[in-house]
């Protein structure tokens, strides 16, 4: 029998706003995911997004949700700056510890 054609490669991955993945500065904070599940970057569907790229953000600020089984969990920004890369589409299945948004420290 004749042999099929290869398949064709997936089309790649829109990349995330702000820097290209793996160009993240060394000083920059990762926010990452605190379980598995998916990321949220509203508090509501109807409602607007906790931060955007530019935000000033201060310690403790939510910035995102991790949903869990239905069980939602504020991340908060580990310190203050401006919020540099938004590193995960919303509603996109993330891994505990993954990097979702990277912080500009202040």
């Amino acid at each position: 029998p004749a042999a099929l054609p290869p398949a064709p490669a997936p089309a790649p991955a829109p990349a995330p706003a702000g820097a290209a993945p793996g160009d993240v500065p060394p000083h920059w904070v990762a926010v990452k995911s605190p379980s598995v599940g998916v990321f949220y970057r509203r508090p509501a569907p109807d409602q607007p997004p906790f931060v955007e790229i530019g935000s000033t953000v201060a310690a403790g600020d939510p910035v995102c949700l991790v949903e869990v089984m239905k069980m939602f969990t504020g991340v908060m920004a580990p310190s203050a700056g401006r919020v540099a890369q938004i590193a995960v589409a919303d509603g996109t299945m993330v891994e505990f510890g993954q990097p979702l948004i990277y912080i500009e420290p202040a």
